[in-house]
């Protein structure tokens, strides 16, 4: 189930009318991994499997795109969504950050919630590098194709949409959820799952750039972010550190860089 339809009352202009909306579901999936509790994420039911292969890639728990995830659905909620996963990865494939992993409830507004000590936020490894220029003229058709296939947002207005493109503009996948972090997971795990991440160059998000999104970028290898909303200082800061080409405000012709514009042709 990604959305319901639920009655609500309307106010307009001094008049009220009941009416039926539909809105984006939001709820739990519990990760385990080797059967151990690891996190209960909130998300949109819907590539489950795409978004606990990107998240564990992302967090450097199991970084092996070659290697088949072992995942299995627990049990099921009333609608046949997942309701707890287990994916079974041997020791010694298990990435150095499963000690400090997340062990309570991460929201699908906040990618930071689960993270042990501020220590945690550390991320380790060379900064990206890319040879090609990016040319902006494209940038704006990409966003154009990314919004024509958000349907769950044309339906209820309450999602975020990812997108990883070509430098040449082609796209390679695009995902929905209600939460814009749980959505650029489904597209790392979604490319993993079909062995095409190292074709990806372009990521493109909705709403705003938190931290979390430069990281994510930086641990799939994909060098230019662009967003329609405003970076985070912290957002800055990391893709000025991991070599992560950042954009903001991406709409209406114009877009604003903030980090690494070296690779933007001039």
């Amino acid at each position: 189930m990604i959305t319901d339809d639920y009655q609500g009352l309307k106010y307009c202009k001094g008049t009220l009318k009941e009416v039926e909306d539909t809105l984006t579901a939001e709820a739990s999936i519990q990760i385990m991994i080797n059967k151990v509790p690891w996190t209960v994420t909130m998300r949109t039911p819907g590539n489950d499997r795409e978004l606990v292969r990107g998240l564990l890639h992302n967090e450097d728990l199991f970084k092996h795109p070659k290697e088949q995830l072992d995942y299995q659905v627990v049990e099921r909620d009333e609608n046949n969504d997942p309701l707890a996963v287990n994916v079974n990865i041997p020791k010694e494939l298990l990435g150095k950050s499963y000690i400090n992993s997340r062990n309570i409830l991460s929201v699908s507004s906040c990618g930071i919630c689960g993270k042990r000590e501020l220590d945690d936020l550390k991320v380790e490894g060379e900064p990206l590098e890319m040879k090609e220029g990016f040319d902006l003229g494209t940038l704006h058709e990409m966003f154009h194709v990314k919004r024509r296939g958000q349907d769950t947002f044309e339906a209820s207005g309450g999602s975020h949409g990812a997108a990883d493109f070509t430098l040449q503009g082609k796209l390679l996948s695009l995902m929905e959820d209600i939460g814009r972090h749980n959505a650029v997971d489904k597209i790392v795990g979604d490319l993993i799952e079909k062995g095409r991440l190292n074709e990806a160059r372009v990521l493109l998000v909705s709403g705003r750039v938190s931290y979390e999104i430069v990281t994510k970028a930086f641990m799939s290898g994909i060098p230019i972010l662009a967003a329609v909303s405003a970076p985070s200082t912290l957002a800055v800061d990391f893709a000025k550190e991991l070599g992560v080409t950042l954009l903001a405000f991406c709409r209406d012709g114009k877009a604003t860089c903030y980090a690494n514009a070296a690779r933007i042709n001039r």
